[in-house]
């Protein structure tokens, strides 16, 4: 299971759901600055550059927005960000011990494909709940914050409104599809990549189940999703941030990327993308061992009291 040694007690949905919000959220405030380069890189060749400003990889894009908007502006959308993590995490990774013992019935040491559909499931039913969130956070990352250009949106909530009264409830819901597809890959690549390389590496003694191990599975697991979810991640990017009527679909989307910028287009911000998916990896696991922990003890503290 995901965090968890052989001999521990499995800990309560309530505890894992919990632990997992939080865990993102803290991976969030942490990544945050590499995932709004990673969205100015995606979606930097489908329009005329703003002030005619260009970004020049992770660390030219962020410099380049401190200088010109200041370091305020890598945290836009920050809010929604963990208001995503909030809905997202918790049940991508809090469901996933659960889904995959139901898909066993219960039996230790799953196979591969049985953690892949557990991964898909419960990364398709995130997105399902999240998605208005994902679309207010992309949309914040996109916009620029140079004087004398007009902002789309002002704050949050007033976000949701405007979206909801210009585009309608599917413009809350805009890009689901490739959404549902990227969260799929990124969930099953993911947890199920960690769940395989700490195995391994404690199958063959390589590390202790200690922060090591942790970190070094994260890490893979960061590297793999991000080669796999890079395209898909991409067109998803591009295509909640286009106002109505740019795009037909997301497959038209991605039909337009490839016939205007060719084939490099949908690994765009893919530097970004493995240092964020990566770090976030690492804090969101280690963090959610640590705050899954210190609730287990807490509970039985409690327990014992009574």
């Amino acid at each position: 299971m995901v965090g968890l040694k052989p001999s521990d007690v499995p800990p309560p949905l309530g505890v894992k759901m919990a632990s997992a919000g939080a865990a993102a959220c803290i991976a969030d405030i942490v990544t945050f600055p590499l995932d709004t380069a990673k969205v100015r890189l995606q979606i930097q060749g489908e329009k005329t550059a703003v002030g005619g400003i260009r970004y020049k990889g992770v660390f030219g894009t962020i410099s380049t927005m401190i200088r010109t908007e200041g370091p305020k502006s890598l945290y836009n959308g920050l809010i929604a960000g963990l208001q995503r993590q909030l809905c997202f995490a918790s049940i991508r990774i809090g469901l996933y011990d659960n889904v995959k013992n139901f898909y066993t019935g219960g039996k230790d040491n799953p196979g591969v494909l049985v953690r892949i559909l557990a991964g898909c499931t419960t990364g398709a039913m995130a997105v399902s709940f999240a998605q208005p969130t994902d679309v207010v956070k992309v949309r914040f990352q996109a916009q620029t914050n140079l004087d004398g250009v007009a902002r789309r949106y002002t704050g949050t909530m007033q976000a949701y409104k405007h979206i909801f009264q210009n585009e309608g409830i599917r413009g809350l819901w805009k890009g689901t599809l490739p959404n549902i597809t990227r969260n799929a890959l990124v969930n099953c690549t993911e947890l199920v990549t960690y769940d395989l390389i700490k195995e391994a590496i404690l199958k063959h003694n390589l590390l202790s189940d200690n922060l090591p191990c942790h970190f070094v599975s994260a890490f893979g697991a960061g590297f793999v999703t991000t080669v796999i979810a890079s395209p898909v991640d991409v067109v998803k990017t591009r295509y909640m941030n286009s106002p109505p009527g740019q795009y037909k679909s997301a497959i038209n989307c991605a039909w337009t990327m490839l016939t205007k910028e060719g084939p490099t287009a949908f690994y765009k911000g893919f530097v970004p993308s493995f240092l964020r998916l990566g770090s976030w990896n690492v804090v969101m696991f280690v963090s959610f061992e640590q705050i899954k922990r210190a609730m287990m003890v807490t509970k039985k503290k409690m327990e014992a009291t009574n």
